[in-house]
């Protein structure tokens, strides 16, 4: 079997192809625009991938085809970077699981936190329904005490009794008639 000359590549001429290829596409990734989002909400650009701490979704723009860097290399036993690319591959395969499992467990504790802030909802409007059902009862049973002419009485700046006179009675029943108005819905 001959060898054509051009496809006949020693170990060292394999290398130089090799740095050839990485450094061109070294190159392209030196051309291509980044953008994210840093911690502290401003918009970065660059031609060079933002940090590793920067969260996936705060990347807003990049390189076409920048998702990973894909090198073609001829299969076999003597290439020494298969395995590598290989472990990288399953790496990133990893990465990815992580990430979707990450994102699940956001969601998750989204969900928890919408169900305890809807609890917390609940219970708080729940607490205002019995407090004002009371506001109403006691306005309901001023309303009548003072319809029925029951004396009533109040305490003044000395911590004296005072009796209510007709004006006086007439204000806490507009006072009793506007509170049970607004609290007996």
């Amino acid at each position: 079997m001959s060898h054509h000359p051009v496809f006949a590549l020693s170990q060292r001429g394999f290398s130089g192809v090799l740095l050839l290829v990485l450094a061109l596409s070294a190159s392209g990734v030196a051309q291509a625009q980044w953008k994210w989002r840093d911690a502290k909400g401003q918009v970065q650009y660059s031609d060079r991938a933002p940090p590793a701490s920067v969260p996936d979704k705060d990347v807003l723009q990049r390189p076409p085809g920048q998702r990973g860097v894909v090198v073609l290399l001829p299969m076999g036993a003597a290439n020494p970077i298969a395995g590598a690319a290989a472990a990288s591959a399953a790496a990133v395969a990893a990465s990815g699981a992580a990430s979707a499992a990450a994102q699940r467990q956001r969601a998750g504790d989204d969900a928890r936190k919408r169900a305890d802030e809807a609890a917390q909802r609940k219970s708080t409007e729940e607490a205002q329904a019995r407090q004002r059902a009371e506001n109403c009862q006691q306005a309901r049973d001023q309303i009548r005490l003072i319809q029925e002419g029951v004396r009533m009485g109040r305490l003044n700046a000395q911590g004296e009794r005072e009796i209510l006179d007709d004006a006086q009675r007439a204000r806490e029943l507009a006072r009793a008639q506007a509170a049970q108005a607004s609290e007996c819905r």
